[in-house]
Formats: structure tokens, C-alpha cells, sequence
């Protein structure tokens, strides 16, 4: 294995090799030039080398071209022939023997993946469960101005225990294209609640602390209700007054959970999940230590929901570029310390997402390793080809 300082890297630069991080993640495939692009994201990550079978192609490598006439591959004696046969005999004599050793394995794997396939078909079903929840108390306080709140409280404690008992199934619980418009607001709020709380967990918060986190996070929007939809739903571009219209609903919502008497943490969280670190947020434009640790973890929660969910004007973006997008904090808008949580939850490569893996096979990250966010761990979607079982 051959190492490349990143510093050394050029833009145009092709491998005659797969580059690669750590022997294990795919940066650039063989083939392909290194870009201005590549060689800053990597700069950035703190990379400082990167590995590689192969050297710099120069130009010269030798081609696979191979030019043979039919008679070459014509066996000359029959003893050839029959030698032949017997050796490709004793080959697939071992590779049948290999193959039902596999066999065993495949069925202990099999059942492995049918054991996750079932906690994610249950974790789709519980999470609709909690999102027609948060539908029907929507619904309520539209028609009624009512929220119960001991139940709320009750059903974001079931939710702590559901989001850190099934984490890695419950964050790759993907939105659906069809899932905006009228269900916005209540999808935006399910994601949201389920990042925040899984924040949360990890910054070892008290249990009270994640109760009171998880209700303001279902709460944050719930002052859109005092909106016209169109100015949250919509791919026209808002006019000065509507946006500012469309600023006042943290205001509207901290006045609707004062009025149903939430605690004051609450209250705030609502208030402040959209300022900035940096104070460019609103709707009081304070910053850093003024603002709430709850209104911090929602701000980021929402960030990350924004990036990979669907609207209806423009398609999701990748976990990945999400991922990239909030660690980068530009002038910095979020908490470090709500960022760094982000990231050691859901790791480089969020858990849901495929990668290409330095071996050719396709993986999809299915959970993080507590103290290596850059090394989660992955399952080879193939499992023959896992297995080393392909087909001739």
C-alpha cells in the first residue's frame, strides 16, 4: 500500500488504483482524475495522507489489450484435454465443499438480516404510531386550542426509550417524496424530535432534560398554525412582508405554550429555535450563551431534517452532504458541541446511507462506532457476493 501526502495532491492527478482512507473508504475510484474539489474536502476533514495499490499514472501503463487467434486456445493433445478435465473436477469438488461450509454461514447471516428487516418493518410501524400522534394533537389544538400535556409527556418518555433502544433502525427511517404539503408541519416535527432526542441521548442529558427537549421539539412549529400554509408551503419566492410574516411564528409558538402553561424551558426552546451562535437568527437576534441548550440541539436537529427530507419544490439531499454541510458551520451558526454530538450519532456516513466500499461492494452504514465517527460500521448489501458465493 502506497501513501500519498494530501498536501501533494494536484487537481487532473489519475491513479492506476482505487484511493483510499484508512484501507477501508473509497475516496476516489481507479481512473479518475483528483479534484480541486476532493483535495479541499479532505484538507478540511484533516486528512493528512491518503493510501493507494497503485502510483501516479504517467501516461505509460500498460494496456489490457489482447489480440489471440482462435487456434492458440485449442487444446493440442488429448492428454491435455483430459488433464484439463481433471484439474476443473478437483476445482469444483473444493469449491462445492467451500460452498456448503457457506451454506452454514449464509444461514446464520440470513437469519441475522431477517431479524433486522423485522426490527425495521416494526420501527416503521411504531414511528407512524408516534406520528399520527403528533398529528391527531395538531389536529386537536386546531380545532380545540387544547394540548394535553400529561399525555404529551407520557408519549415523549415512550419515545426517549423507542429512539435509544432502536436507534440505528429508527434513523434510517426515510421521509417520502408524497409525505409534504399537508403533512408538513407534522413530518418536520416526527424527524426533527427523533434527531434532537438522539442528540440529547448523547450528550448524556437527564432524563427530565430529554422529556422537556422531546416536547418542545413537537411543539417548535406548532406556531405555524397561526399561518396561512401558503407561506410555508409554497416554491414561490416570498415577498418582504410575508417573510417577515413567516419570522413571527417562533413568537406565535412561545405565546401558544405559555398560554397552555408548558414550563419555562419549554417555552423558550419554542422561542429560540431559530436564533444563530453567531446572532444573525430571530426572532430576538441573541447569540451563543443567551440562547437555550434545547433551542441549540432543535436548531441543528431541524438543519439536518431540512437538508434530507423532500420538499415539494426540490428533491432530498444526501445524509452525507447534510452531514458535511452542518460540520462545516458556516459563520458560525450552530453550537460546536450540538454539532459534534450530530456527528458521533450518525457518524461521517449517517447510518441509511450506501457506500462504495474499497473492495467493489456496495455496503450500507447501519450503525456508529461511539469513538471513531469516521469508521461506522457497514453491511455488504450483496450476501452472496459477501459470502465470496458468486455465481460463474
Amino acid at each position: 500500500m502506497n501513501a500519498f501526502e494530501v498536501n501533494a495532491l494536484k487537481p487532473a492527478l489519475i491513479f492506476t488504483d482505487h484511493l483510499i482512507l484508512d484501507k477501508q473508504f473509497l475516496v476516489l475510484g481507479k481512473g479518475y482524475p483528483v479534484t480541486q474539489e476532493l483535495i479541499k474536502e479532505l484538507i478540511t476533514w484533516g486528512f493528512v495522507s491518503v493510501s493507494s495499490e497503485g502510483t501516479i499514472d504517467d501516461g505509460t501503463q500498460d494496456k489490457d489489450i489482447i489480440n489471440r487467434d482462435s487456434s492458440d486456445i485449442i487444446f493440442e493433445t488429448q492428454q491435455e484435454e483430459a488433464a484439463a478435465a481433471e484439474e476443473r473436477a478437483k476445482e469444483r469438488e473444493e469449491k462445492d465443499s467451500a460452498l456448503n461450509n457457506s451454506l452454514k454461514d449464509a444461514t446464520k447471516l440470513i437469519q441475522t438480516l431477517n431479524t433486522e428487516s423485522s426490527r425495521l418493518e416494526m420501527t416503521h410501524k411504531v414511528y407512524k404510531d408516534y406520528s399520527d400522534y403528533i398529528e391527531s394533537l395538531y389536529t386537536h389544538y386546531s380545532t380545540h386550542k387544547e394540548i394535553d400535556k400529561e399525555q404529551l409527556s407520557k408519549v415523549v418518555q415512550e419515545l426517549i426509550f423507542f429512539v435509544r433502544e432502536n436507534r440505528r433502525f429508527v434513523l434510517r427511517v426515510n421521509p417520502r417524496a408524497e409525505q409534504t404539503d399537508k403533512k408538513f408541519l407534522v413530518n418536520h416535527a416526527m424527524r426533527s424530535t427523533v434527531i434532537a432526542l438522539t442528540i440529547g441521548i448523547r450528550l448524556k442529558m437527564q432524563f427530565t432534560q430529554l422529556i422537556e427537549l422531546g416536547q418542545a421539539c413537537i411543539l417548535h412549529e406548532i406556531g405555524m398554525l397561526r399561518l396561512p400554509p401558503q407561506l410555508y408551503i409554497t416554491d414561490k419566492k416570498l415577498q418582504p412582508q410575508e417573510k417577515a410574516k413567516l419570522a413571527s411564528h417562533p413568537l406565535l409558538g412561545y405565546e401558544l405554550v405559555k398560554e397552555v402553561g408548558f414550563s419555562l424551558p419549554i417555552q423558550r426552546a419554542v422561542l429560540e429555535h431559530h436564533e444563530k451562535e453567531n446572532g444573525s437568527g430571530y426572532p430576538r437576534h441573541i447569540a451563543t450563551d443567551d440562547i437555550s441548550t434545547y433551542a441549540k440541539i432543535i436548531a441543528v436537529a431541524c438543519a439536518f431534517e431540512a437538508i434530507t427530507a423532500p420538499r415539494h419544490y426540490r428533491n432530498a439531499r444526501p445524509k452525507y452532504e447534510a452531514m458535511l454541510e452542518i460540520l462545516r458551520n458556516l459563520n458560525n451558526q450552530y453550537d460546536e458541541n450540538v454539532i459534534k454530538a450530530l456527528l458521533y450519532s450518525f457518524s461521517i456516513f449517517p447510518i441509511g446511507v450506501y457506500v462504495y466500499l474499497a473492495n467493489g461492494k456496495i455496503a450500507r452504514i447501519t450503525d456508529t462506532k461511539p469513538d471513531d465517527p469516521r469508521h461506522p460500521i457497514a453491511q455488504v448489501t450483496d450476501v452472496l457476493k459477501s459470502l465470496g458465493m458468486e455465481e460463474d
